[in-house]
């Protein structure tokens, strides 16, 4: 079946985005940054590195799984069905939403992508404006943010996350859009492969690693964010501590953006690929 109008669009955007991606240049201090980073890590025993790491994923594995079986989960996907209802009444299950136009499942994704970024904007200023102990939750409930966010993005596009493949596939997605822009194409391309060399789309058969020191920037950013945030707080304007509220909003924002953002193409991808167009 030819592309309309609009899927031949919303693919061209695509394939726009990704020689971007692939065509992306780090500067000199970026991999001098690169270097130094692997050298501090690697002053660590090896036995110490791994299982760092072990625990970084096991972490993030637990935390999908919780809230991929949340209520609110399960609320949030009754709402995108609901509103895939609106121009298809028939709908009955995440996987009928593949049925619907591109343009009606990028509306449904926007209002969910627009929703979380102000969840994280909100997150941001109360963790500049509040105490110690909500500054410390900021980092997990960014966590929740942002995979909650790629979850209901796979969702929308019609991918349910409840099965060993799309549960590994929606992680390797929230991990690659936190990685450095430099590092993302491999991050992009080893998704692609994922999806090509699957035969069943149940199990997952790839590399089930997640976190290394190549993604160790993000945390390191959060770690400066949550300084910053604690040499501006004392600072206030009108009895409001309003650099740092800024601060924590504005970093918060621009991660989910991000976030949102790498999610979008990648299950856009896949929906094109589903429909035999890639």
């Amino acid at each position: 079946m030819p592309l309309t109008q609009r899927e031949q669009k919303v693919l061209d955007e695509l394939s726009a985005w990704e020689n971007n991606l692939y065509d992306y240049e780090p500067n000199d201090f970026e991999l001098a940054y690169d270097r130094y980073l692997e050298r501090s890590f690697s002053l660590l025993p090896e036995e110490v590195q791994e299982r760092f790491f072990t625990l970084f994923d096991g972490w993030l594995f637990h935390l999908h799984s919780l809230i991929q079986g949340s209520q609110l989960q399960m609320d949030a996907k009754e709402r995108i069905l609901s509103a895939g209802r609106v121009f298809q009444p028939d709908l009955e299950t995440i996987q009928d939403l593949r049925e619907l136009p591109i343009e009606q499942l990028e509306f449904i994704a926007r209002q969910q992508i627009a929703r979380h970024r102000l969840y994280s904007f909100v997150q941001g200023g109360m963790s500049g404006s509040g105490g110690n102990l909500v500054l410390g939750a900021d980092m997990p409930a960014m966590a929740v943010i942002n995979l909650r966010i790629v979850q209901l993005v796979a969702m929308t596009y019609g991918f349910e996350v409840n099965t060993p493949f799309e549960m590994m596939v929606a992680l390797k997605v929230f991990h690659t859009a936190t990685m450095p822009s430099r590092m993302q194409s491999a991050g992009w391309e080893e998704l692609k492969n994922d999806l090509e060399q699957a035969e069943d789309y149940y199990f997952y058969e790839g590399n089930d690693d997640l976190t290394d020191v190549t993604w160790l920037e993000q945390p390191i950013k959060q770690i400066f964010k949550g300084m910053a945030i604690l040499m501006f707080r004392k600072k206030h304007v009108q009895g409001m501590p309003v650099i740092s509220m800024a601060i924590g909003a504005g970093a918060n924002y621009q991660l989910t953006r991000r976030v949102t953002d790498f999610a979008h193409k990648f299950y856009q991808m896949r929906y094109f690929k589903e429909k035999g167009a890639l």
